[in-house]
């Protein structure tokens, strides 16, 4: 399984999609990606998981991570789009209580 990560930025928020599978061998490369922008100083991220077809452990700890990150210079991240199964995941580890998620891309812009 593979992970494609692409970045754009909308004003002044960073949209970070991950494409693929967020796991074990593939959160390295994710978390270097979300940190490059958080060294730019980012403070407003939407991490949009339409594309991602499951988040393992490793990928969460990268979520809570940047969460952690972000309320630490009064940032923003949210989750976007996450897939049923990837709604599960957020839903039974109680990370839809502790980071913002939303339907869309466009919802989570206008929380920002």
């Amino acid at each position: 399984m593979s992970l494609k990560i692409t970045l754009k930025e909308i004003n002044d928020i960073v949209i970070i999609g991950l494409n693929g599978t967020l796991d074990t061998n593939t959160s390295p490369e994710a978390e270097v990606e979300i940190n490059k922008s958080l060294e730019k100083g980012a403070t407003k991220m939407a991490i949009d998981l339409e594309n991602t077809r499951y988040v393992s452990s490793a990928g969460l700890r990268i979520f809570l991570a940047t969460a952690k990150q972000m309320m630490a210079r009064s940032g923003k991240v949210i989750l976007c789009h996450p897939n049923e199964i990837v709604k599960d995941i957020l839903h039974v580890s109680g990370f839809n209580t502790i980071i913002d998620v939303k339907p869309t891309v466009d919802q989570a812009l206008k929380e920002m």
